[in-house]
């Protein structure tokens, strides 16, 4: 199967600038070189084919890369103590979710790079309670400082891009028959899952930020 061609996200961009200049006329051509001016910009609030990746790997990598960007700028000033604590006795703490934020990343890689459908005995040691959360989370992890959590995601992270460089569209859109016995389900949503699961718990630790003692009334 041929694969599918790299899309330089400048390229990328400025074509889709040129198509849009021709549908909305001559009076909007100030607005759009503008907006292709800030698209041209390799920052995590440029959503988009990345250089390196396939088009719609580089895309997805932009998402990915974005929550992380918000995640850990939301921890990363955070005391032992705020990171270990626990809102009530059903609740997590932050620095349980930063880790299942990695354990759910790590199990997708050994799922979509390596056709695993579990963790092996040495992941399972690292990963395991911060994949379950839940009462054995919060037995064992506590007492780290918050650059040992960036550290264990970032390493993570930094796997997942090194394999994504070496696929292609082909593979993301990729449908897997042992996941889709009930329903078509596909390699991209995976991974785009990674991505909303990331949201999601960004929210959870923006909540819990906010219940932290001597925390100021927030907005939310």
């Amino acid at each position: 199967m041929k694969p599918v061609q790299q899309v330089n996200r400048r390229k990328f961009f400025k074509t889709t600038a040129s198509v849009a200049t021709s549908l909305i006329g001559f009076s909007g051509l100030n607005q759009v070189a503008y907006a292709n001016e800030i698209a041209s910009d390799e920052s995590v609030f440029v959503i988009g084919p990345l250089e390196g990746y396939s088009p719609q790997i580089g895309t997805l990598v932009s998402m990915l890369n974005y929550n992380r960007h918000t995640i850990i700028s939301m921890v990363k000033s955070m005391s032992m103590q705020q990171l270990d604590y626990q809102h009530d006795a059903h609740a997590n703490t932050i620095g349980a979710l930063i880790m299942h934020l990695g354990a759910t990343e790590k199990f997708y890689q050994a799922n979509t790079f390596e056709g695993r459908q579990d963790y092996n005995d040495e992941e399972k040691k690292m990963w395991g309670a911060a994949m379950k959360l839940g009462d054995e989370g919060r037995k064992n992890i506590k007492g780290k400082e918050v650059q040992y959590y960036i550290d264990a995601i970032t390493e993570v992270r930094q796997k997942t891009l090194a394999e994504l460089k070496k696929k292609d569209d082909n593979w993301l859109l990729a449908v897997d028959p042992e996941w889709s016995k009930e329903r078509p389900l596909n390699t991209y949503w995976k991974w785009f899952h990674v991505c909303e699961h990331e949201a999601n718990h960004r929210g959870q630790i923006a909540f819990l930020r906010s219940r932290l003692p001597g925390a100021k009334p927030g907005n939310d």
